[in-house]
This record gives C-alpha cells, structure tokens and sequence, in this order.
C-alpha cells in the first residue's frame, strides 16, 4: 500500500515526485515507458517561457511566472544547464503592432517583468537576423533555454534518492475503488494499491481521468514538428525568435540550444493518434516556411535530426490541476501542454499542497536537496583531465566523437540512480549520439558498454525499450577486443 501513486514519469510526474519525496510519505510512480522522459517531456522546445501569453488569472499564467521563478535556483541544485538569454516576439505586419502591445499589457498583468516594446531599429541591433519585415518587437528577459531531458530525469534521480519508488515499464490498465476508499491500480505488472493517485499521464491524461470519474475529459493531441541544426547554425540568433501567438499556440520559434545547435519548430497538427510521432514532409515544410517569415537565411542545410512531439490540450485551453470532484482522492495533472516545462516545478508545488490539505503530512527530517549530475569532461581544464583520466582511465576513451563523450561519462549515466538501460537512456543523459552523425559511429561502442555493465547480450539490448531492437541475431562469432 502506498500513500500516493503518480501515473507517468515525464516533467509533470517527475516534479511532483520530486516535491512530495521531501515528505514522510510512501510514494511511487507508475511509467508505461521503458525509462522516464520517453513521452512529450522528451520532444518539446526546451524553452523556459517568460509568460507574457497566458490569460491573466489562468493557470497557465500563475505556474508558467512561478515556475520561471523557481529555475535558477533548481538548477543549480540540481546540476543542470539553464540560461536566462531572453525572447522576443516578432511582428512582422504594420497594422499587427497593437497587437505586441497587448501582449505586454497582458505579461505586465501575469507579473512577467522586464517586458520591452522593441522599434524595428531596436530589434534589429538586438537580432540582426530577423526578417526584413520586422516592424517591431517584444523583448522578455526572463526567458531562458534548458535541457528537458535533463531536468526531468534531474528530478526524478532525486525523488529516487529520498524514497519515492519508480516502476518503469508499468502500464496502467484500470483503476478501482475498494471498500476502504482505496484505489486499486491494475497494470500490466500487476496491481498497485494507493491512498490518493496523480494522474499526471501526458496525453493519456484523459483516459486515465475517465477510468474514475463520471465527468469526462478530453485530450486532442497536438503534434509539433522540429527541426535540430548542427552547432554550426547555433549562432544564427542570440534569444528566442517567437512570431506574434495565434490561437493554436506560440508559433514556429527558432532558438539556440543550451548545448549550441539551433532548434526549429513547432508546428501545430492536430491528431487522433497518441503515439503518432512520426515527422512528416509536410509539416518539415510549413515549420521551415513559417520559421523563415521571422528568421532570414536560416541554413536549413545543416540539420541534423528532425523529431516530432505531442501537445497534451485540454478542451479549456488550461491546465488541470485539482482533485476530481466525484472522486475523492484522485488528482489530476491535465492539460499540461505548453508552458508545461516552465511550470512543471510549480505544478509540483501546487500538487503538493493540495495533497498537504487531504493527509495533513509532515517533511522528512533529512532530504536530499542537491544532486550532481554526469560528470562533463568537455568542460574540463587539460589539468583536470590529466587528473581525472590518471583516477579513471574510462575517462579518457572518447566513445561519441561529435559530442566528445568519454566511457566514464556513459559508464556513470548507467549506474546512476535510475540509470539508463537503452541508447536512448544513454543518450538523454550524455549526449552520446545526439551529434552530427546521429550515434553512426559511436553506436556500436555504447552498445558495448551497455551489454558488458548490465551482463546483457547484444540481442537484448533496444533503442527506447519494447520491441525496439537493434541486433536481431548474430550473423558471426563474437570479436574479442584486446
């Protein structure tokens, strides 16, 4: 028995995770993928919004400035990369301009501050790339760029440390109601007992909500196409480019990464399919046509990867975060599209609290407020790596070249807390692969690694987990390296 289940490890359940772990309480987490930010947590922009474009009084508004808030200071705890460079939102129509206004007015009523009405002179000496239609823009210096993956699977290490329990792999199939008042949680490892749960399941939210309660929810999916440039291109702008919001969302940013590419996207395509991620040529097409409307001469033949994720709206166009009214117990996390990772620390707050009210339950004397993360050999002096290598000589054996990603630094993302058990594990957590080469040289060598740390055979080893093998079979007899 558990006193709460969260339903879903991505940035939402992660950070609810990571608040309630600071309390005496028994708490797990249920996530149906093979490892934590495998859903939209891993697909997304990886901005940290300044919040300028909520509704006043929406949810969305109070988490998005609170969450902001909250973010230096996480992760720096949490050994995190995050940079305040700021965003502009870009009109490139005359008759358009009042518009910015009114969206300053409206980031001004959020408590978003800072907030500058830019001339077209002005943008123009800030970002000398805009569009040669730029008429003017808005500048909020409070928005930033971070990594998801890293933030999410931050939190979710350190929910691990202090206690909170994670079952990976871990489907939920139904939920019940015992005479007691009780939730009977029955996946596809068996059945989980819990006192309260957080429906904190992505764009499966409404389906988990509608196993529970008689007021049914509604989740469209809202797939989001990107473009990842090489780092060459990372320089082609210094802030966040947005264009002027429209209803469907923010727009097609173009941004530099906190790792020094430049990222593309995304674009607002509706769908039935709750695992339809594929990009399509399509959608490539409409991000880099709307992209070059606020950007000029990005150099579009340098990318990398593209990938497409799924925006969780809710009918209401706000977040959901409340206990169900006809089910006592029961919290639902819904609705958490964009600005869902600026507000995920915040929403773990909020969650916090409303359980705080329900089980009256008191912090631990001794938490772990501070983690370290994979140790980054790029960023060491030649002393330092003398040193380290001298220590470890892991570190000294480049296994991902574009990235310059070391065996020490894989070997450590595997046995971490909740360490990495597949490509994509290794990946989110190092970066080896994520380089020019998408892991065509440094994929044979990580998988090497993987089989001999976890004593698995090539066969076992999978891309994100499931049925996503990489070896079949082998064709000839195992090469031995000196």
């Amino acid at each position: 028995m558990y006193d709460v289940v969260i339903i879903g490890a991505g940035v939402t359940g992660a950070a609810v995770a990571w608040k309630l772990a600071e309390y005496d309480i028994k708490t797990c987490a249920l996530e149906k993928c093979s490892d934590v930010c495998e859903g939209t947590s891993k697909a997304n922009s990886a901005i940290i919004h300044a919040g300028y474009d909520a509704e006043p009084g929406s949810l969305k508004a109070k988490l998005n400035v609170r969450g902001n808030e909250m973010m230096d200071e996480l992760c720096e705890d949490l050994d995190i990369p995050f940079k305040r460079i700021g965003s502009l939102v870009v009109c490139i129509y005359k008759d358009a301009l009042p518009g910015l206004k009114e969206l300053c007015e409206r980031g001004e009523k959020n408590g978003v501050k800072g907030l500058k009405l830019l001339s077209r002179e002005e943008a123009f000496l800030t970002e000398p790339n805009l569009s040669d239609e730029t008429q003017g823009a808005l500048f909020a210096p409070s928005a930033g760029i971070i990594c998801p993956f890293e933030l999410n699977i931050a939190m979710a290490e350190i929910a691990s440390m202090n206690g909170v329990e994670f079952k990976l792999n871990t489907e939920v199939q139904d939920i019940k109601k015992d005479s007691d008042g009780n939730f009977r949680i029955f996946t596809n490892n068996g059945e989980y007992k819990a006192r309260y749960v957080v429906n904190a399941a992505g764009v499966y939210a409404d389906v988990i909500h509608n196993m529970v309660s008689s007021k049914k929810m509604h989740i469209t999916q809202r797939r989001g196409d990107y473009c990842l440039l090489d780092k060459q291109a990372g320089a082609h702008v210094n802030h966040v480019i947005f264009p002027q919001p429209t209803e469907l969302g923010k727009g097609v940013l173009v941004a530099p990464t906190v790792h020094g590419n430049l990222i593309v996207g995304p674009t607002a395509i509706e769908t039935e399919d709750k695992e339809g991620t594929a990009t399509t040529a399509q959608g490539i097409s409409e991000l880099t046509q709307k992209a070059g409307n606020h950007v000029k001469n990005i150099p579009m033949n340098k990318v990398i990867t593209s990938f497409a994720g799924l925006r969780a709206h809710e009918d209401n166009n706000d977040f959901i975060i409340e206990e169900v009214s006809d089910v006592p117990g029961f919290i639902d996390c819904a609705g958490i599209e964009s600005p869902g990772l600026t507000s995920c620390p915040a929403i773990g707050e909020t969650v916090c609290d409303i359980l705080k009210e329900l089980m009256n339950f008191k912090k631990k004397e001794n938490i772990i407020t501070k983690r370290k993360g994979v140790r980054r050999t790029e960023s060491l002096s030649t002393e330092e790596m003398n040193a380290l290598i001298k220590e470890n000589p892991a570190y000294g054996n480049v296994i991902c070249r574009c990235e310059s990603i070391t065996e020490g630094e894989i070997i450590d993302a595997i046995h971490r807390p909740l360490g990495a058990r597949t490509l994509d594990g290794i990946k989110r957590r190092t970066r080896a692969g994520m380089g020019r080469c998408q892991a065509g040289f440094c994929m044979p060598r990580t998988m090497e690694i993987l089989a001999r740390e976890l004593g698995l055979s090539y066969e076992d080893i999978t891309k994100s987990g499931g049925d996503s093998n990489i070896v079949a079979a082998r064709t000839k007899g195992e090469v031995k390296r000196p």
